[in-house]
């Protein structure tokens, strides 16, 4: 190796000034091809190529993999990527790449189908915000609170950001959905009375006045006019059941009534002719 060392800078020292500059630079390029070499580093591969030992093959295109490296006699041959795989770059893969999975229980849903030239690309589910940001997508994302009875949204949640609760204070309620706190209703100001207080998670119960005197009196007359309908519906039926009962008597007794004067029936003489 010291030998072809000195061979060449022998070369470079034997050229004189009169030599052009072009034939300078080729043999500048020769020596240091053989410096590199006789010292074991191969020269760098062509972006568009990859090394595999000392050879530098061609690269396949997006959408395909390497099945068979390239040699001194033939080049490289590439197979198309099969779904749900992909590669998204030229590449010297033995293998695609496979698609990522929009989990729904990482809160992600597909916003881009994954190709042979792409990946999928997630996004975060409705009602949900991302944790985890990517470029135009996401890969991780969680469901936003919800407000519990008590407290009102004081901040709605955003793609990046959880809802914000506040607690309720004083003489105000809510479910957990308002945005605000409302004030208890005061029954005593619309002319009601309250049937149960309000408290930060529900509001008060109003029902109308009740006057004790005049429903007791209302309950004392709807039963005596009800019994009055009952006494009647007696006195006729009777009166009627003793009519009936009355006239059963007398067609059993065989005497009928005509203007006033009873007379008897007797049966016809058979033995006149």
């Amino acid at each position: 190796m010291s030998l072809l060392h000195s061979f060449a800078n022998a070369i470079l020292m034997s050229v004189g000034p009169e030599v052009d500059e072009e034939i300078m630079v080729k043999l500048v390029i020769i020596v240091l091809i053989i410096q590199l070499t006789m010292s074991g580093v191969s020269p760098a591969c062509g972006r568009a190529e990859y090394r595999i030992g000392q050879e530098c093959c061609p690269m396949c295109g997006p959408g395909y993999y390497v099945r068979k490296h390239c040699t001194e006699f033939s080049s490289t041959a590439c197979v198309p990527c099969l779904p749900p795989t992909y590669t998204d770059a030229p590449n010297g893969l033995a293998s695609c790449k496979s698609c990522t999975v929009c989990d729904s229980s990482a809160g992600l849903r597909v916003k881009r189908t994954c190709s042979s030239t792409s990946d999928s690309l997630c996004e975060h589910l409705e009602g949900h915000y991302c944790t985890d940001p990517i470029k135009d997508g996401c890969r991780g994302a969680v469901e936003h609170s919800k407000c519990s009875p008590g407290q009102y949204v004081k901040q709605t949640g955003t793609v990046s950001t959880d809802t914000v609760c506040g607690d309720c204070v004083g003489d105000t309620y809510s479910n957990g959905s308002f945005t605000s706190c409302r004030p208890h209703t005061r029954c005593d100001l619309i002319g009601l009375v309250v049937l149960r207080e309000g408290s930060s998670s529900y509001d008060s119960d109003c029902s109308q006045r009740q006057n004790t005197v005049a429903n007791v009196a209302g309950i004392i007359a709807g039963v005596a006019v009800l019994a009055a309908a009952c006494g009647a519906v007696a006195f006729i039926y009777n009166r009627r059941n003793r009519k009936r009962k009355a006239q059963q008597e007398k067609e059993r007794s065989g005497h009928t009534y005509n203007r006033g004067t009873v007379t008897t029936e007797t049966e016809p003489d058979t033995t006149a002719k």
